[in-house]
């Protein structure tokens, strides 16, 4: 009877090592999600992952500007302070907040900043109309990832 348990073990463990190893490959051909951007206005919350992501490496500058625009959109009420949030994995390469493309700021490499509504519909710092595009770059120098919203003028 032992030669039996032995064998009924053996092909548990093969079936086991077996079920482990096409997990394995099933998870190896999924994206990794990026980190997660969000932005608070209020009550209200949008979250994105990165419009353009290269697994923090350079992205190429020619491939920027199609990464400025999302389809993530806010309203915004001028008075209400928007408040950006990030994921560690972002902060800690240091990132940006650019308006229509522009830094807005300097980089941070805090998880949080909370600007004015208002600066993202004042013609003084580049802002036009009733809408703006805002992204979070990631990347002292060069871009290893943006994040891009649109923030509507809600008044």
């Amino acid at each position: 009877m032992t030669t039996l348990q032995s064998a009924g073990r053996r092909r548990r463990a093969v079936a086991a090592a077996g079920a482990v190893s096409a997990g394995l490959l099933v998870l190896s051909a999924c994206e990794k999600p990026t980190p997660m951007a969000t932005i608070t206005v209020g009550n209200s919350s949008v979250h994105a992952e990165a419009t353009c992501y290269n697994d923090g490496k350079a992205i190429k500058t020619s491939e920027l500007l199609n990464c400025l625009k999302s389809d993530t959109s806010i309203k915004v009420d001028p008075d209400e302070t928007v408040r950006f949030g990030v994921d560690p994995a972002i902060a800690d390469k240091g990132w940006t907040i650019l308006m229509n493309g522009q830094p807005l700021t300097d980089s941070s490499t805090k998880t949080y900043r909370a600007i004015p509504g208002s600066v993202f519909f004042n013609a003084q710092y580049g802002a036009s109309g009733n809408s703006t595009w805002v992204s979070i770059k990631q990347g002292d120098k060069d871009a290893l990832g943006l994040w891009s919203f649109k923030l509507l003028k809600d008044s």
